[in-house]
């Protein structure tokens, strides 16, 4: 079953500096974090802030390209987890009719972004995330490192902000 999501924040793992981006269900119970790259990370946190940029980035151009040939996102799903590799699909509509593509679910939600196309998530994804070692491995055994252990494992997907540019 496919759930409607949206984005309840961007923010930084504080462990290995990379973006990680929640997706939370419509009626607030499922919240998944998946983990990004710094650029499409920066292209979503534009497309949330409304920022337009003087020349088009990636994902722009890809849209101005699919509106030049009268196509349209209708949705995207991340629709399974392997190996801790979220997988995601980009739907078209077009004159002629749908099909969709394989995309990194980073992608696809920047182009949703851009379409203001709907974000679903399978609601296995959401089962296969629970199965993600709740205990990660502390690297980091410093007093610091303690210290943002027992924060993270505090936190809650409430907690997150939108990152800001």
């Amino acid at each position: 079953m496919l759930l409607k999501v949206n984005i309840a924040g961007l923010a930084m793992d504080p462990v290995s500096n990379t973006p990680i981006i929640i997706l939370k269900s419509d009626d607030g119970e499922h919240a998944v974090p998946i983990w990004i790259g710094l650029l499409e990370a920066t292209s979503i946190a534009s497309a949330l802030q409304k920022v337009k940029f003087e020349r088009p980035m990636t994902h722009d151009l890809f849209k101005n390209f699919v509106e030049l040939v009268n196509v349209k996102v209708s949705r995207i799903e991340v629709y399974d987890l392997i190996a801790n590799t979220y997988y995601a699909r980009i739907h078209f509509t077009s004159g002629t009719g749908h099909f969709d593509m394989d995309s990194r679910p980073s992608d696809a939600i920047a182009i949703a972004l851009r379409f203001d196309a709907p974000i679903f998530l399978d609601d296995k994804v959401i089962e296969k995330s629970k199965g993600i070692e709740d205990k990660p491995e502390m690297v980091d055994t410093s007093e610091e490192g303690k210290m943002w252990a027992d924060y993270l494992e505090n936190l809650s997907p409430d907690d997150f902000g939108k990152f800001k540019v």
